[in-house]
């Protein structure tokens, strides 16, 4: 049996989601790294050592002439070079959010279908064996549901930078907020209707138009009601950092942090620990009928081990000609709900989408 001829990628950006994107590759044969591109240099792992970083992308697709690209750089970004890989015959690997703008995300996905390429969007939790099982305890519960979910990042040093360069051009609701939204559209097949945000400007060390703490409130066309919350900074609570409950009429599913989890541990975002189910039934002496069931999800894959999953996914789709017409709609849907969100927010008025 022949071996296939390994895919050869461009890796742009190489930020701490770039870098991990990067060993990935670096460590499934079935890719094989065409070239580097960042706008500065950057200290690289061993295993990226002997690769030089380039500073175009654009010069890297003509020189390179790559099978895929994987698209890591800030998200203002993410539109332009997508397209510009799919029109150069590229199959296109990029981190969330897809865009900055609706209209964007969709240009994107319109060159995929148009160029007959393969398009997956870095929705890491798609990909986490935890977060599949909690989708799937909370749809056997039935709806409506409440989605309650959180992600606070106590952040300074490095992280801090990072969070304020981010924000030049995406805020916390809309960077994260497109996980979370993902996972309550994969547990209610409803569309969402109409979004309400909030926010506020916690330090001046960003531009005055920006907020780094937002709060956003999604309702479905089946009575499904969620929150989504999301603060960046040295001054953002480690308190209940950390929340994702699905509560129905019929009980609710959680995940419970490890004791001394930190918000700042990239590894706390999307590691579960232990997941708790709890029934609502009552018994005939008025009492729950049955005890809270606890998952343990010891052994579950770390940062890197997904990263390694997302790209393992990537080589299957492009090699089995996978259907990603679904994948690339929900990517679309879920951004638009917390962009829809953060206009509420910079309007103060509700937005029907």
């Amino acid at each position: 049996m022949n071996t296939p001829t390994p895919i050869r990628v461009v890796v742009a950006g190489l930020g701490n989601m770039g870098r991990s994107h990067a060993l990935a590759y670096a460590r499934n044969p079935g890719f094989e790294i065409a070239a580097l591109v960042n706008r500065s240099d950057v200290a690289l792992p061993a295993e990226l050592s002997g690769h030089q970083i380039r500073r175009s992308f654009e010069q890297a697709l003509v020189d390179e002439k790559p099978d895929a690209v994987a698209i890591a750089t800030y998200s203002d970004s993410h539109a332009d070079y997508a397209v510009a890989a799919l029109e150069a015959g590229c199959h296109v690997f990029v981190e969330k959010p897809l865009a900055t703008t609706v209209a964007d995300a969709q240009r994107v996905v319109d060159a995929a279908r148009a160029n007959g390429k393969k398009l997956v969007v870095g929705y890491i939790l798609r990909h986490h064996p935890s977060w599949m099982r909690l989708i799937s305890e909370a749809r056997k519960l039935g709806g409506p549901f409440v989605f309650r979910m959180n992600l606070n990042q106590q952040s300074s040093g490095h992280s801090w930078e990072t969070h304020k360069q981010l924000m030049k051009t995406t805020s916390p609701i809309v960077d994260c907020g497109v996980h979370y939204l993902d996972v309550m559209c994969q547990i209610t097949d409803a569309k969402p209707v109409e979004v309400r945000g909030m926010g506020l400007r916690l330090t001046e060390e960003i531009d005055p138009a920006m907020y780094n703490y937002g709060h956003l409130q999604v309702l479905f066309e089946d009575g499904s009601v969620g929150w989504y919350e999301a603060g960046w900074g040295p001054m953002i609570s480690e308190t209940a950092f950390f929340v994702k409950d699905v509560i129905s009429p019929n009980g609710c599913v959680s995940i419970v942090m490890a004791e001394g989890a930190k918000s700042d541990d990239i590894d706390t975002h999307t590691k579960t620990s232990t997941i708790r189910l709890h029934s609502a039934a009552i018994g005939p002496d008025g009492r729950f009928a049955r005890p809270d069931e606890l998952l343990s999800m010891q052994g579950e894959p770390g940062h890197q081990e997904l990263c390694e999953l997302e790209q393992a996914f990537f080589l299957r789709a492009m090699r089995e000609d996978l259907d990603l017409s679904r994948h690339m709609d929900d990517a679309v849907k879920s951004l638009a709900v917390c962009l829809a969100a953060d206009e509420s927010v910079r309007t103060g008025k509700a937005v029907r989408l």
